[in-house]
């Protein structure tokens, strides 16, 4: 195998280790073998096209072009131009994936499921890095520049991963760095066959270690990029800020795939609820209508917020299922409790789009079209591989449970597993918190009295103010903030109700979601962004989880909460009516109502919560998103083109010739002539014409200062040029390019950093391009204005290159 082919080879090893670190972020882990496959279809496109010898832009851009249509094929065949060319509606459904796989990694914990999203993220990454390090590494063959996005590649994994063994993904991902820089010194040594640097070599001598037992330089130089590769790669992920709930921190909901696959994610509603506060107008999400004689009862639930580890409650990762045709029984509902079963017709907002789908608590029936799943214990249902609410159009069936008092009150214990899970409560709760909860239900002679107090604490009896300008949160510190300020709004409420009935031994959980809205002229219901709420809910045997509202000036009071409440009679206002729409009384809303303060926080009913995230009526079109991705890539590329352009001609300049005439031998010497002038501009020494290569040599050698095995490189490279334009009879000279290579040597060594670094970034012989250019364009104006036949109408000559 070829030394190229060895260093193309490691290459695809280096991605494919460093893409190993991202294993422990998705399950299941299948989507590395299509990764695989993928990216050595990529490199051996590039493999062929080196070995036609074509132009090494031509290869980037070959593979670049390879890369699309892979993507295309594994993620947009159906949308696909004869079901493998990239077309407009595969680049949309790209981008609609891509916007998927956006919400995915926000709305999942660790490991998320590999939906097409995610794994189109996944997959065109390590695609993307492959053809960075491939690029880099074997086409312009400067393998150490290719560490960079191999660490971007684990830094990115790294910061995300919350696992023990980052150290192992770290040591893959290194070897393969070490493994290509290996590759690239045998590669180049076997190359030039002599050492550039250290103590001076004979002419004619072979390989050499230097002086003094000293390694070989490029060996050296192997080792010290190695060092500060693998130096930076350990830093880099340590000073990542900890993202502790998904891949990142987000709103939303999750879904799963698979039958009896899946997970439902821990989800953060604060984050989209703080973004929004401040919504300026109350616009509708979704209207409903219903057979329920009254609606003021009728909350549309998305999620309920069961764990509490401190710094925040957040949804624990459920099993997702097939939505059965009817929902099972509420958990611990009794046949005694009466109920009423009621239908709601529900239109989402096609701007409305989130994966959990709002509910009136507890549905018995859903019908709706789409890809959709089941979490029983929220009793919740989740949009899968993409699913949204946005335009959605759905029946739901629910029940209106009716427990008196007196039932609520004789509960009895709730099952141990249950009691064991719900009422859990950090180490970190301040302890005010459990002396607040006793002190206020003190004279409680059952926990649904309890329940009431702590209800009517919060909302009525505690002094607390609703007020939106206080700082979200719903860790241990800010529900001890929260009792000693007395001020916030719904999350606040909710979440230290649910935490003080946990010290009490009350099984407690949090729902998000929407108060009932408001009633329109038609008879439908109003739901809109400023309806948006969180209210506690507490289980009771016999009854189930219960809602109560402890949010002053949000919402409505539960009957059952209130003294001598009327319940089970047949004025009821859950009860239905026959062809009837909700008669959701016409005066305004809470949110309507409202103080000023509040409107201008535009807090007024509302909050963005993860089900309230503000729409947007399109999403993004695909001509903006390749508007954007070739910007990017132009903003990226573009300063770095002299680079590659510098490196391309070096490498042709002083690449091996097979041509074994004179005027080859020619050739090959004034290319290394060109190349250590040229390498001397870059280092700020101009190059000038009127002298005579001994002259130019001399000035070279005074000027950058250059060590006595570098200076008799030039002089001999000088020398060479003189003979093969002045003698009658030049003889071939070799280890002109070792000679080159060691004048490049020494100007590097006597430079300081910056003029180091601006000869590798932006080499002032770049400038050369320019001027071709300007030359071209002047023969062709020139072509142009003289008065014969176009070139393409001339018959071409064959003396013509």
């Amino acid at each position: 195998m070829s030394g190229r082919g060895r260093l193309a080879l490691c290459a695809f090893a280096a991605t494919l280790m460093a893409a190993c670190s991202m294993l422990p972020l998705v399950d299941p882990v299948t989507w590395i073998l299509q990764a695989s496959f993928l990216l050595a279809v990529q490199c051996g496109v590039g493999a062929l096209a080196r070995r036609v010898s074509l132009p090494r832009l031509v290869t980037v851009a070959a593979q670049a072009l390879v890369l699309v249509v892979l993507l295309t094929v594994a993620f947009a065949r159906q949308e696909a131009l004869a079901g493998f060319l990239p077309g407009p509606q595969s680049v949309q459904r790209l981008a609609d994936l891509l916007t998927v796989g956006a919400d995915d990694v926000g709305q999942y914990a660790i490991p998320a499921p590999a939906t097409a999203g995610i794994r189109l993220m996944l997959v065109g990454g390590v695609l993307l890095v492959g053809l960075a390090v491939d690029a880099l590494a074997v086409t312009f063959r400067s393998a150490a520049p290719a560490g960079l996005p191999l660490l971007a590649l684990y830094s990115v994994a790294a910061g995300l991963s919350d696992g023990d063994a980052d150290w192992l993904w770290f040591l893959l991902a290194a070897c393969g760095y070490l493994l290509l820089l290996l590759a690239e010194g045998r590669d180049r040594l076997s190359r030039w066959g002599r050492v550039f640097a250290g103590a001076a070599v004979p002419r004619g001598g072979g390989l050499s270690s230097g002086t003094g037992g000293r390694a070989l330089a490029p060996v050296r130089t192997g080792r010290r990029i190695g060092a500060l590769a693998l130096g930076i790669a350990l830093v880099v992920p340590a000073a990542l800020p900890a993202l502790d709930s998904g891949l990142l921190a987000g709103t939303g909901g999750g879904n799963g795939k698979g039958g009896g696959g899946g997970t439902i994610s821990a989800v953060n509603p604060l984050v989209s609820l703080q973004n929004n506060l401040n919504q300026p107008e109350n616009r509708q999400v979704m209207s409903y209508r219903t057979n329920a004689s009254g609606a003021q009862d009728s909350y549309l639930r998305i999620l309920a917020l069961d764990q509490f580890n401190g710094n925040e409650w957040r949804a624990s990762t459920r099993r997702l299922k097939d939505v059965p045709k009817r929902l099972p029984e509420p958990a611990g509902l009794s046949p005694d409790v009466a109920v009423t079963e009621i239908s709601t017709n529900i239109s989402a907002s096609r701007s409305y789009r989130q994966t959990y789908l709002p509910l009136p608590y507890p549905a018995t029936e859903v019908r709706i079209g789409g890809r959709w799943r089941y979490e029983p214990e929220g009793r919740t249902l989740v949009g899968d591989d993409g699913e949204t609410t946005g335009g959605a159009q759905y029946e739901v069936s629910s029940l209106v449970v009716q427990p008196t008092a007196d039932q609520l009150a004789g509960a009895g214990a709730a099952p141990a597993a249950l009691r064991r899970e719900y009422t859990q409560v950090p180490a970190s709760l301040p302890e005010v918190v459990r002396n607040t909860a006793d002190e206020v239900t003190k004279g409680a002679a059952n926990a649904y009295e309890q329940a009431v107090k702590l209800q009517n604490y919060f909302a009525s009896e505690g002094g607390f103010t609703y007020d939106t300008s206080v700082n979200s949160g719903t860790g241990s510190a800010a529900i001890g903030r929260f009792l000693k300020d007395r001020r916030g709004f719904c999350v606040h409420f909710s979440f230290t109700m649910a935490a003080m009935a946990r010290t009490l031994g009350i099984p407690a959980r949090v729902a998000v979601g929407f108060t009932p809205g408001t009633a329109q002229s038609d008879g439908s219901v109003s739901v809109g962004l400023r309806d948006a709420h969180a209210w506690p809910e507490l289980y009771f045997e016999g009854v189930g989880w219960t809602r109560f509202e402890p949010t002053p000036t949000r919402g409505s009071t539960p009957s059952y909460t209130v003294p001598d409440a009327p319940t089970g009679d047949s004025a009821d206002p859950a009860l239905p009516e026959a062809n009837a729409s909700a008669a959701v009384p016409a005066s305004p809303s809470p949110s309507d109502s409202c103080p000023a303060q509040m409107r201008r926080q535009g807090e007024c009913g509302s909050s963005a919560l993860p089900g309230a995230a503000a729409p947007t009526d399109t999403g993004t079109p695909a001509g903006t998103v390749l508007g954007v991705v070739l910007v990017t890539v132009l903003v990226l590329l573009l300063p770095l083109l002299p680079m590659f352009w510098r490196i391309r001609v070096r490498a042709r300049r002083l690449g091996s010739s097979t041509g074994r005439t004179p005027a080859d031998a020619t050739a090959r010497t004034l290319a290394a002539w060109q190349e250590i002038t040229d390498t001397a501009w870059d280092h700020g020494i101009e190059p000038d014409e009127s002298r005579t290569p001994r002259k130019a040599a001399a000035r070279v050698v005074e000027a950058g200062r250059l060590d006595t095995e570098a200076a008799a490189a030039v002089h001999r490279v000088a020398g060479a040029v003189e003979r093969v334009l002045y003698a009658p009879d030049p003889q071939p000279v070799s280890g002109l390019g070792e000679d080159a290579q060691a004048v490049r040597a020494g100007l590097r060594g006597s430079a300081d950093r910056f003029t180091r670094l601006r000869a590798v970034v932006a080499p002032r012989s770049a400038v050369r391009v320019v001027w071709a250019v300007s030359e071209r364009r002047a023969a062709l104006a020139a072509r142009w204005r003289a008065p014969q036949r176009p070139a393409w109408l001339r018959r071409p000559s064959r003396q013509q290159g």
